[in-house]
């Protein structure tokens, strides 16, 4: 089943019917909408759909479309018998979301195939009533897009539910279009939400009551209603409601197919030379929701085709690898919303707040590394790793009695990447992103590592020549290389502590002095996609810390025994990309079975929301900066620090990825060919072994690893998938060699009726990655893995 598409197509003007309550007359007024665009354009259809419905069907709403419109096309999708709210009534008969959705869809695309007009749905209740599966309604047809129609309260109350459903609409991010309700005199509430709703631009059209119901005389009783209906359909209140929403829609589509142009020339974009781009290449995005953006079609020759001119989209980068939660989670716009009406933005410095102090306690808590005590905000890992640089250099000096003009490098690793801010970027080696950069001075050293790769069905731990050795291990299951005791018992450590003391003797004979280790757990982000030899890293920390002498001599006391004090220099984990859950773990470090003494995390902290980032650290870390002068504190910081939205939106991602952990709700990912049970090598249970797993089926990883004419090698981990495609032109960043298959995703696939979907990707050089969020579902990995099994065998 494809994923569901916004409802936009050129000649079909859809409008969804919103009720502020039930019993405000949703059918009535979308009968007036109905024979009023029937009378104004008479060359165009119009239909009337009702997604679910409930009650006997001879009361059905399309039903009285029926009897009191004439040449209106109308369905009813599903119709349940009893007059109960759906999820009540459809006890033992739950219809999936999806399969509304789709039929909605469908039968959208059919009235625009069949030509220009318009379409009506009409909801069931008001905005929040459940649908059979009892998620609210407002949530299930957000994924549509669909303009609305709001249907307002004109009774004693009428006012608060009116704008309560506006208000829940508009924070799901729908465009409600205009407002109509019954005139009442008694309560005047059109009068009051006409002023209330100017400020948004929002029309309000107010039309008489219906006439009173004659219970007595059933064919008097229609007579007058048909008489209402032809009288009001005709009313300039509801001529011009109608030319509001038929001018609203072509000024939608009219913006979204001139935004590429208009932003061609207007935007600066990130990490493009733009001397390259043109308009064609800029991809106008109308909405996104779970797992998809709603992206815009490219033009084609015939202007009207009745096809639609959005599709989704898959986000595969997880909008820069922020995304965890889907996009329009309703809970955490809430918390929002929440954060923002109580707080707005608040001073942080010398003050403190709820949600900061909740999120601070809860990161503490769940990352479980007895070193870290300290929750440091920003507003971004570039930044969190500049904190985190200036908090490891001064625990460096004052432990080892250097002066402040002392020339302190730091260690990590090549293609290393931890954020565009100068400080930042001096961690990394000269690369494409830094050597053009005027004030870059790169101050480090960068080891070599050992690199994992999926080749031919086996797994296989890639040495560097630099290393002494160009020997390739292989292993047939994943885990086995993160089995690090194993390794450990096996002396395959030994080769690595001698490569790292030689390099780090070499340098130091130089007379340089290093005040941190950086790195970036299991994989590095931008330098490449890269899968570290988890043995090398926790190698490579150990030596540091099991050889404090090489770096300095403590000024200070002798220092603690303890696991809660750093040893030869502290040891930074940018976990920014990697942490919270995006490698299958709250943390990435717990693939090392390593605590370090300052850890930094965003992206997915916020679930891929809003900007935010923690740089934790040790109480030793912390204490380097006690002094009685204020100088010597830490600062460092920014306006919007720990600002509440943020915070509590943190605070609300953070508890529903750990929710779905605790569920089970990646079970099936597991059960892909991860996570096996007894075997021979181990002789126990599989939970003796490293839980290795990834959303990315091991069949198809395997699979692709087999394509040896053009894939060099491929790995999967939590909610990534790398693919390092063979590359003429050298493998690295400036590489075309993954651009033949990201344009095959992104054409994507469609059907005779226009209906179509494709996949955004981001490549780095040779490499193209594929990144879904924690609640990418495996109907979606699915589809994508047919997609690209078809991409690269073409």
């Amino acid at each position: 089943m494809p994923p569901i598409g916004s409802l936009l197509w050129r000649d079909l003007r859809i409008y969804k019917i919103y009720g502020a309550n039930t019993n405000v007359g949703k059918t009535i007024l979308s009968s007036i909408l109905c024979n009023a665009s029937r009378r104004l354009w008479k060359n165009e259809a119009t239909a009337y759909l009702k997604p679910v419905s409930t009650g006997p069907d001879e009361e059905a709403d399309d039903n009285h479309i029926k009897k009191f419109t004439q040449g209106v096309i109308r369905k009813t999708l599903y119709q349940y018998s009893q007059p109960l709210s759906p999820h009540i009534a459809a006890k033992g008969n739950i219809i999936p979301n999806e399969r509304i959705l789709h039929a909605v869809y469908d039968f959208a695309s059919e009235r625009a195939s069949a030509g220009p007009g318009w379409l009506f749905i009409e909801t069931a209740g008001g905005v929040h009533s459940p649908s059979p599966s009892g998620t609210t309604q407002a949530d299930l047809y957000a994924a549509l897009r669909c303009p609305v129609v709001l249907v307002g309260d004109w009774k004693l109350g009428g006012i608060s539910s009116t704008i309560s459903a506006f208000e829940s609409l508009r924070i799901r991010g729908y465009d409600v279009a205009n407002v109509v309700l019954f005139d009442d005199s008694e309560y005047g509430n059109a009068d009051y939400l006409r002023s209330y709703f100017e400020q948004f631009g929002i029309t309000v059209t107010a039309l008489p009551m219906p006439p009173p119901r004659d219970e007595h005389d059933k064919e008097r009783d229609e007579k007058s209603l048909l008489k209402y209906y032809v009288d009001e359909s005709q009313a300039k209140p509801v001529r011009d409601a109608l030319a509001n929403l038929n001018e609203r829609h072509h000024a939608r589509i009219q913006a979204l197919e001139s935004m590429a142009t208009e932003a061609h020339g207007k935007i600066w974009y990130p990490f493009t030379q733009q001397k390259l781009l043109q308009p064609d290449n800029i991809v106008p995005i109308d909405s996104a929701h779970g797992s998809h953006f709603q992206t815009l079609k490219p033009r084609t020759p015939v202007i009207s085709d009745g096809k639609s001119l959005l599709q989704p989209s898959f986000d595969g980068s997880a909008s820069w690898w922020t995304q965890g939660l889907g996009h329009g989670n309703p809970s955490l716009m809430l918390a929002a919303a929440y954060a923002a009406g109580r707080y707005g933005h608040v001073m942080f410095a010398g003050m403190i707040h709820e949600p900061a102090l909740k999120l601070a306690t809860m990161v503490l808590d769940s990352f479980r590394n007895p070193r870290l005590t300290r929750v440091f905000f920003s507003d971004n890992g570039s930044t969190g790793m500049e904190v985190a640089v200036k908090m490891a250099l001064r625990a460096s000096r004052v432990r080892y009695g250097w002066s402040p003009d002392t020339q302190i490098d730091i260690l990590g690793l090549k293609g290393a990447y931890h954020g565009d801010t100068i400080g930042t970027m001096d961690c990394a080696e000269p690369n494409t992103f830094n050597e053009k950069v005027e004030w870059y001075r790169g101050k480090g050293v960068w080891f070599d590592y050992p690199q994992i790769q999926c080749v031919a069905g086996q797994w296989q731990v890639q040495v560097p020549s630099e290393m002494g050795t160009s020997q390739t291990q292989s292993f047939s299951d994943l885990s086995d290389v993160f089995d690090l005791d194993q390794r450990r018992a096996r002396g395959e450590h030994k080769s690595y502590e001698s490569y790292i003391l030689s390099v780090l003797k070499r340098h130091l004979h130089d007379g340089r002095k290093f005040g941190a280790l950086i790195l970036e757990p299991v994989v590095l982000g931008a330098g490449g996609m890269v899968l570290v030899d988890p043995l090398f890293q926790q190698t490579l920390v150990h030596v540091v810390r099991q050889n404090p002498s090489l770096f300095g001599s403590d000024q200070n006391a002798v220092i603690a025994e303890d696991e809660k004090t750093w040893k030869g220099l502290p040891v930074v984990f940018d976990e920014v990309f990697t942490g919270i859950y995006r490698l299958g773990r709250s943390t990435s470090a717990s693939f090392l079975g390593l605590h370090p003494d300052v850890s930094v995390h965003a992206k997915l902290l916020t679930g891929g929301l809003v900007p935010l980032c923690i740089t934790v650290a040790s109480e030793c870390i912390f204490d380097a900066f006690a002094s009685e002068e204020k100088s010597d504190a830490l600062l460092h910081g920014h306006s919007y620090t720990a600002h509440a939205v943020g915070c509590q939106v943190a605070i609300e991602s953070m508890t529903q990825l750990q929710a779905l952990e605790k569920r089970g709700s990646w079970d099936w990912a597991k059960s892909n060919g991860w996570i096996h049970g007894p075997d021979k090598n181990h002789g126990s249970l599989a939970e003796s072994r490293p839980e290795i797993w990834s959303t990315w089926p091991l069949s198809l990883v395997q699979w692709i690893s087999h394509q040896s004419d053009r894939v060099a090698g491929v790995w999967a981990l939590g909610s990534i998938l790398a693919i390092h495609l063979k590359a003429a032109d050298g493998s690295g960043y400036t590489s075309t060699a993954a651009e033949g298959l990201r344009q095959k995703l992104l054409s994507g696939v469609s059907n005779e009726l226009g209906t179509s979907w494709n996949v955004h990707s981001r490549v780095l050089g040779n490499v193209l990655y594929i990144m879904g969020s924690q609640q990418t579902t495996e109907q979606e990995v699915r589809e994508i893995s047919e997609l690209l099994r078809g991409g690269l065998e073409k």
